[in-house]
């Protein structure tokens, strides 16, 4: 079961290189530096269950490994994505033979762990609870959401992050330093290619090791001995940044677009955006967001902020990519520098959350519609008044709320934008309101 990690013949560069010892490890100096939690649990050589959650490529299988050999524990690997209950069940019968025969412990180590569903997260629950198993999950997921609650009380969450650039800039010198990658320290690499062979790999260390694979093959057909950067255009088939349409990443950027947009910064908005867009994200689901934007955050303070994130959706619905993009682009700028108001978004919040807790009141009297003669004899209506024979077209006075409601004042305008009008406004019938009151 443990075969996930078997070097085998002409393996991949990524694999060649694995690290072997701890030291060797490249990144996460938040984990496994001097005096970090990794570091302290290696050092003490006592296991304990943990989740590593990251993005690829930046260690997680490489510290399971790693583990492996400094616990001296039998180690069993499963990746979620092929094994099921059947082969967890197996994995525990080898532990307890493990357990029975040379009284050593086990890692379990499940690789892409938010790919198992409940059920199987579920059945080797047990076996760590009690002390059988120690589990070391790895996830690109975030484990709030894809490892039940039960499994992830009983393991530490590590974060791992993307490697800098200059950490792939160490893995590329490696990479070329290795004695048994020769053919790769023949190549040259020029500084522009060096550059963009780290951009490629957008923080992801196998990805920069299988792309100087494919360099160094290619390189080797065309008699190259110098690689530049137009070759690098020549040789790789496209450059593509990660982007998970239903990933963490994916709902980061998202997030990161949104902020920048209510922080009232257009070249960050148009950055996120484009990013998304050129990443494959779904145009008209950009359009969705930039609608929520124009109600959440910009509001009454420019009503027309909905109508031009409207009209962005359908003129790329009807121009389609990439024309209907720049409508979209258009929308987003448009969004980060309007004036910013969130008062309607809180207002109804405020509201919803009063109507969820509340009673069933009902209408007054003077509300209620009066079609009938009955409805009409039961005193529906009377009393009404209406507005637009009032002096302003305002009824000063008049209660619309419930009869045994107090009155709230869940919309609060901003004095930015067209919602300073708004406010005036509002506080000028109060006034009014007030002065009636007082007549009475």
């Amino acid at each position: 079961m443990s075969d996930l990690f078997t070097t085998a013949p002409h393996a991949p560069l990524a694999e060649l290189l694995r690290p072997r010892v701890l030291d060797d490890v490249i990144g996460q100096k938040h984990l496994i530096g001097p005096g970090k939690p990794l570091r302290l649990a290696f050092e003490s050589k006592t296991p304990h269950s943990m989740i590593l959650w990251g993005p690829p490529g930046v260690g997680k299988t490489t510290l399971a490994r790693l583990m492996a050999d400094c616990f001296d524990a039998e180690f069993i690997a499963l990746s979620a994505v092929f094994a099921g209950v059947k082969d967890i069940r197996a994995a525990v019968e080898q532990a307890e033979l493990t357990l029975a025969q040379s009284g050593r412990s086990t890692i379990l180590f499940v690789d892409e762990v938010h790919r198992f569903n409940k059920a199987q997260q579920d059945a080797f629950l047990p076996y760590v609870e009690g002390g059988l198993l120690t589990f070391i999950g790895a996830t690109t997921e975030n484990p709030s959401f894809e490892v039940n609650s039960a499994l992830l009380s009983r393991a530490a969450v590590y974060v791992l992050t993307s490697l800098s650039e200059v950490e792939l800039d160490e893995l590329f010198d490696r990479a070329r330093e290795r004695a048994q990658t020769a053919a790769l320290a023949e190549l040259e690499f020029d500084a522009d290619a060096k550059a963009r062979l780290i951009g490629y790999a957008d923080g992801d260390a196998r990805r920069l090791l299988n792309v100087l694979e494919q360099v160094r093959t290619a390189a080797t057909i065309a008699g190259c001995r110098v690689a530049t950067a137009d070759f690098l255009q020549e040789a790789l088939a496209a450059d593509l940044r990660r982007f998970d349409k239903g990933g963490d990443a994916f709902y980061d950027q998202i997030s990161a677009l949104h902020k920048a947009v209510r922080g009232s910064d257009p070249d960050a908005a148009l950055y996120w955006l484009v990013r998304m867009l050129d990443g494959g994200a779904d145009p008209l689901y950009m359009g969705r967001r930039i609608v929520r934007m124009a109600s959440e955050d910009i509001g009454l303070a420019d009503p027309r902020a909905l109508e031009i994130a409207l009209s962005a959706c359908a003129t790329y619905e009807r121009l389609g990519s990439p024309e209907g993009e720049l409508a979209l682009a258009e929308a987003t700028i448009y969004m980060a520098v309007a004036p910013k108001s969130n008062a309607a978004y809180v207002a109804y919040n405020a509201a919803r959350a009063f109507i969820r807790k509340d009673k069933s009141r009902p209408v007054p009297q003077h509300l209620r519609n009066a079609p009938t003669k009955l409805m009409k004899e039961l005193g529906f209506g009377q009393e009404y008044r209406y507005a637009h024979d009032e002096p302003e077209a305002y009824a000063a006075g008049e209660n619309y709320f419930p009869d045994d409601m107090p009155r709230v004042e869940w919309y609060k305008p901003t004095p930015r934008g067209l919602e300073q009008k708004i406010r005036d406004k509002l506080a000028h019938l109060r006034d009014l309101d007030r002065a009636a009151l007082k007549k009475k």
